[in-house]
């Protein structure tokens, strides 16, 4: 893995875990950072894990732009920060390898735009998510981009109109994270999360995620075209066939690589 400045990166067994770590901006995402993340996701991505986890060092777990980065930019450097960070969300998704935001403290406004790219989110109790810029000068546009996709239209105009953040057990009861739990519970809870997610064939697995998110928000008929068009395609790959084989002849499956 190569060295970077805001994140640190560990590999244990199939599982890497990002780790922002910029705590005294609380993980503010300058251009710098967000280009670093960028890069590490999609070297991840190239390689054979199964699973990455994001998380944050720190008081916060992101809070979001880096007012200082963006002030001290024009119209055309804005658009290029912005190009960076919506880049970074498509990454998250078109990676193969699940992931997980490990959330432990305040995600706010593109912090919550992260969480909400991730495929799966688990939050301590101690967690709050928010799009403040409801509530300032600079609305949240493009976080609310993200979190519309994973949350309904009242809540999401509660959120970005207000700027109020909202506790974990209120994130997972719409629908924005998968599950709150206690703070000293949190990293068994994301590991346990992540083994159920990472069975199976990782190429089928890494297939479907990039189907699932490609058919999303399309009409019923579109996304039944599309869906329909990979699984067919999909049953003559190795994977496939070996799962089938394994289910008729009552044993466990061999993945191909």
């Amino acid at each position: 893995m190569d060295a970077y400045r805001y994140l640190t990166i560990k590999r244990d067994a199939d599982i890497v875990r990002i780790t922002m770590n910029r705590p005294d901006r609380r993980n503010a995402l300058s251009f710098e950072h967000l280009v670093e993340l960028g890069h590490a996701f999609t070297e991840v991505g190239d390689t054979d894990a199964t699973g990455i986890v994001l998380a944050g060092t720190g008081p916060v777990f992101c809070a979001g732009h880096d007012f200082a980065d963006v002030a001290s930019r024009d119209l055309i450097g804005v658009r290029e920060l912005l190009r960076v960070c919506t880049a970074l969300m498509s990454t998250i998704q078109s990676v193969p390898q699940v992931v997980i935001a490990r959330v432990h403290a305040l995600a706010t406004a593109a912090g919550c735009q992260l969480v909400a790219s991730c495929d799966l989110a688990v939050a301590g109790f101690s967690a709050s998510f928010c799009l403040p810029g409801g509530k300032g000068g600079w609305f949240c546009h493009t976080p609310a981009v993200a979190v519309a996709r994973n949350i309904g239209r009242k809540r999401l105009m509660e959120l970005a109109l207000t700027g109020e953040p909202v506790d974990a057990r209120t994130a997972a009861a719409w629908g924005l994270i998968n599950y709150a739990v206690p703070d000293e519970e949190l990293d068994a809870a994301v590991d346990e999360l992540m083994a159920l997610a990472t069975r199976g064939s990782r190429t089928a697995k890494g297939v479907g995620k990039q189907t699932i998110y490609a058919q999303l928000d399309r009409p019923e008929h579109d996304a039944y075209q599309i869906s329909s068009e990979v699984m067919t395609m999909m049953s003559a790959s190795p994977s496939a066939r070996e799962g089938m084989a394994a289910f008729l002849e009552k044993r466990k499956p061999v993945w191909p690589n």
